[in-house]
């Protein structure tokens, strides 16, 4: 057995059959107008196809998601108050700072500004990627008050970021517990992949977890995640190495894709 499942919806007025793993992500859809299985990842093709075999009726093309046409650009043509490119690190965290500063005086920070100064110390590690063909885009919206806290596009693929404050303190992970110092263990790594999740949907393209500890003193992963990346904002530049996933031309179409904060708004 797979243990995929076939979930049919609608989308942009069209049906779709998505084909899902057991917790809920989508790695594939098959697109009936279309006759075409759009595959986000090659390593469960034929587990895809036997999942929907009994729904195709015909001759079907199987590969990765089509990049936008420029017709499909061009009604991308955006409002500033729709654009999410001049987005700061931590934008949402920053606003809500600025409309709720808190109490003047406490024993302890306000946690809000160690989770800003995380997200602020990460994009501008990845912001440092553009001159090599990347695009950082910051703080994206999702529904139900959750963000992408930076979505990373670039030749190496996509990677939506989530930035974890950790100076100073001794980190372990134990897929899907994150422990920080003497604190209670998180299962922060479902928040991550769920972010990650959410913005494959959008998009239609695969994007890739990857949990990003701030001057932590030191790592011990005692079980290692899978499908999910683990660095720090120091070893942030080494995406710049990864290539051979994305041409320019996608790149720059996914950019204009993510971009519009109305593409966010039903994941």
């Amino acid at each position: 057995m797979s243990g995929l499942r076939v979930v049919p919806t609608w989308r942009h007025g069209q049906e779709r059959l998505y084909v899902c793993l057991t917790d809920g992500r989508n790695i594939a859809w098959y697109d009936r107008e279309a006759a075409r299985i759009n595959l986000l990842s090659e390593d469960r093709r034929e587990d895809v196809l036997d999942a929907l075999g009994p729904f195709l009726t015909g001759p079907v093309a199987v590969g990765p998601p089509p990049v936008p046409t420029p017709a499909e650009l061009a009604r991308l043509t955006l409002h500033p108050d729709d654009d999410l490119a001049p987005n700061r690190p931590g934008e949402a965290l920053q606003i809500a700072l600025d409309r709720e500063p808190g109490p003047g005086h406490r024993l302890r920070r306000d946690p809000r500004r160690r989770a800003l100064e995380a997200e602020q110390t990460v994009g501008e590690a990845l912001d440092r990627l553009d001159g090599a063909g990347w695009h950082t885009l910051h703080s994206v919206p999702l529904p139900g008050g959750d963000r992408v806290h930076h979505l990373v596009i670039g030749p190496g693929g996509l990677y939506a970021v989530h930035a974890l404050y950790a100076r100073k303190q001794r980190v372990t992970v134990a897929d899907p517990m994150v422990t920080l110092g003497r604190r209670d263990p998180h299962p922060l790594l479902h928040r991550v992949r769920a972010d990650a999740a959410r913005a494959s949907y959008a998009l239609t393209a695969e994007v890739h977890p990857v949990l990003a500890l701030v001057s932590p003193s030191d790592i011990t992963v005692t079980l290692p995640p899978r499908d999910l990346r683990i660095t720090t904002d120091t070893d942030l530049p080494t995406l710049s190495r990864e290539g051979g996933v994305l041409k320019p031309a996608d790149v720059e179409a996914l950019h204009a894709m993510a971009r519009d904060r109305r593409m966010w708004g039903r994941v």
